[in-house]
């Protein structure tokens, strides 16, 4: 049974997020806490709380199961509110500094559990036969002699 873990109104802007996010997916759980442990990345602290919360939560449901297998199934960053400021620009104007931040949300769930969910979707996958592909027949075409140019010297 998987778990969830959401950090809401993170001050990073969620690009900058998504960059870390996209290391760890898919990564058994310890794997994914080492990566973010030896990021430089300032946004690597508060991902790996996350996902350390989120193991706790996994543990509130499976009493008595085994954590070794957890793996990070889903993870992904949403946009949250934007701050806008002002910034000092020349000749008396103000430029806008939009100041984002972003909402983390992490699934996680025991290896063994996604694969027989895997398992199962592929099962049920039909496959299509594909009719080939024929090129039209190019029809011999007619080609016109070339102009003659009118010299301007012979008039």
């Amino acid at each position: 049974m998987e778990a969830v873990a959401k950090l809401n109104n993170e001050p990073t802007s969620p690009r900058k997020m998504r960059l870390l996010v996209d290391l760890v997916r898919g990564m058994k759980v310890e794997k994914a806490l080492a990566v973010l442990e030896h990021n430089p990345k300032h946004s690597s602290v508060p991902l790996r709380k996350l996902i350390l919360s989120a193991i706790s939560n996994w543990k509130a449901k499976n009493e008595g199961a085994d954590e070794t297998a957890l793996i990070v199934k889903t993870i992904f960053v949403d946009a949250a509110r934007v701050i806008k400021r002002m910034r000092p620009a020349p000749q008396g104007r103000g430029y806008r500094v939009r100041k984002r931040s972003n909402h983390v949300t992490v699934f996680v769930d025991a290896a063994y559990a996604t694969e027989t969910a895997v398992k199962v979707s592929k099962k049920e996958t039909v496959k299509k036969e594909v009719a080939p592909v024929v090129a039209p027949k190019k029809t011999a075409t007619k080609k016109a002699a070339p102009k003659k140019k009118a010299n301007s010297e012979t008039e």
